[in-house]
């Protein structure tokens, strides 16, 4: 997969792809349909599959002090769509310049041509352009005037409902890792670096692999039952495990972290990367009245989850 992060500089080899528009946090099975329905067009004419997609997402570029939202970074989204067979990864500067462009100016700049795209596919709600002032209909009809082509994917229902990442926000923030999944069409997964802690787990009995949660979107602290896949190095594989996911109010912590105690396990994870999936909310954080009745319970987490994602 090839990404490309300047529309007004592209070559010939990466012009002429079938691409599927959206900000895709997740990629969730809303986004795999409208994906497979470019990949479709795509395959109707020999086009590559391309995403086009902004970073940063046009919602941290307006509001920069909001609280984090979203389901994945950059490099994890990157990931996700190369294994579903992307090509060409659309990654555009949002900024100023790209904010101000009307509807007309994005169809014609953007899509026809800067990237020379063949095909778009955009979810029926799509909005575009400054001010969000063109919708799908609009772009249908640019298509047909510029020579692109566009179709309009309906929106995907699932068991709850429409399926979107607000949807799976919310069932995240409900500690229903579960419900998230069926939206997701897979686990949801925190990726990165294992970072130093202060090794308080070792001392316990129990070393954890920390990683960081910044410009995530926190689901509900707590302790998870979690399957763990380590990316690379000597000790790549996957394993089972629990985590702890929040502020350690034993410890009084200040920055929300996850901390995964990994089953039958022993080796040194520090800087390896990590992709961790929530599978069963266990309980809240709390505070124990001893480190006795704290290790108790952290035995009484690792039993229940083993007996979880043995079952599984």
């Amino acid at each position: 997969m090839r990404i490309i992060r300047d529309y007004t500089y592209v070559t010939e080899a990466d012009r002429g792809a079938s691409v599927a528009i959206g900000n895709f946090d997740g990629v969730h099975i809303g986004h795999l349909s409208v994906i497979d329905q470019a990949r479709a067009a795509g395959a109707r004419s020999g086009a590559p599959l391309g995403i086009l997609t902004f970073e940063p997402h046009p919602r941290e570029y307006f509001a920069p002090d909001a609280p984090p939202f979203r389901l994945m970074g950059r490099e994890a989204r990157a990931h996700r769509l190369e294994k579903l067979g992307v090509e060409r990864l659309y990654e555009i500067n949002f900024n100023a310049a790209l904010a101000s462009l009307s509807p007309r100016e994005f169809a014609q700049n953007v899509i026809r041509d800067g990237l020379g795209l063949a095909h778009v596919v955009v979810g029926a709600d799509f909005c575009f352009g400054k001010g969000r002032a063109g919708n799908a209909a609009d772009l249908q009809a640019f298509g047909a005037e510029m020579g692109f082509g566009v179709t309009i994917a309906q929106l995907l229902e699932g068991d709850a409902g429409q399926v979107s990442s607000t949807a799976i926000r919310r069932a995240l923030s409900d500690g229903d890792p579960r419900a998230a999944a069926a939206m997701l069409g897979h686990w949801h997964r925190i990726d990165g670096p294992v970072v130093g802690g202060e090794q308080r787990g070792r001392t316990l009995g129990y070393p954890t692999a920390n990683m960081s949660i910044e410009g995530l979107h926190p689901p509900k602290f707590g302790v998870y039952a979690v399957l763990v896949d380590v990316l690379d190095g000597p000790h790549k594989g996957q394993y089972h495990g629990a985590a702890s996911l929040g502020l350690r109010p034993m410890f009084q912590g200040e920055v929300p972290n996850l901390e995964t105690f990994i089953f039958d396990f022993s080796g040194d994870l520090y800087d390896a990367p990590l992709s961790v999936a929530l599978v069963d909310y266990l309980r809240p954080e709390e505070t124990f009245d001893s480190l006795d009745a704290f290790i108790a319970q952290m035995d009484a987490d690792c039993a229940r989850a083993r007996g979880i994602l043995a079952a599984l």
